[in-house]
């Protein structure tokens, strides 16, 4: 959640406070209304006083730690699906196998799941309605008429920041060689690089 905004004309950052997260009454007043909508698609809606919708609600929000875990956490969810295609190995008989990493290993390891679990699991990686990936919120946006890079020219702007400008000198395009299969004719991928075998003297 970006900490501010750009204003009406779109000539000044607006930054929010140091303490800022939600803005705590207008949350207050969403989480009242749908704790009602649940309650009215439970059927118990007619067991709680209707003077209490008329009453003004209060959303506890405060500030836990710096955020730390949270980012690491949902950082890869913000530009990447929970799943891509090639990560299913195969799919066979009901069951689901795929390839995975643990957090902090840089090793694939493969998991197979029945494949309702397989589902369970997949769901609750999916945004509920109503909630946007963080790239499609505000400025962030594709359709956003202001690009990142004027909004970091507002920001370096208000905080009096030195703005450092660099010219990219043109790249030539390198192409490179395609190696292809002496058989078929397909073009060939490196894959890896084995050493050189070292060469044994047997001298007995």
């Amino acid at each position: 959640m970006p900490g501010g905004g750009i204003s009406d004309d779109g000539s000044r950052w607006l930054p929010s406070r140091a303490d800022f997260f939600v803005p705590v009454r207008a949350l207050s007043v969403l989480f009242r209304a749908k704790f009602r909508d649940a309650l009215r698609r439970a059927g118990l809606l007619s067991q709680v006083d209707p003077a209490v919708w008329r009453q003004k609600w209060v959303v506890h929000s405060k500030a836990v730690g710096d955020g730390r875990a949270s980012l690491k956490y949902l950082a890869p969810y913000v530009f990447r699906f929970a799943i891509s295609d090639r990560r299913i190995v195969a799919c066979d008989d009901d069951r689901v196998t795929f390839s995975y990493r643990r957090s902090g290993s840089n090793r694939w390891r493969k998991m197979t799941l029945d494949a309702l679990e397989f589902i369970r699991r997949f769901l609750q990686h999916v945004l509920p309605s109503g909630f946007p990936k963080v790239r499609h919120y505000g400025f962030l946006s594709p359709n956003s008429r202001q690009s990142i890079e004027a909004v970091r020219w507002l920001v370096t702007l208000h905080y009096c920041l030195a703005y450092r400008l660099l010219a990219n000198a043109p790249q030539e395009t390198v192409t490179e060689p395609r190696i292809r299969c002496a058989k078929c004719g397909g073009p060939m991928r490196v894959l890896g690089f084995l050493p050189r075998p070292v060469a044994i003297f047997d001298t007995s």
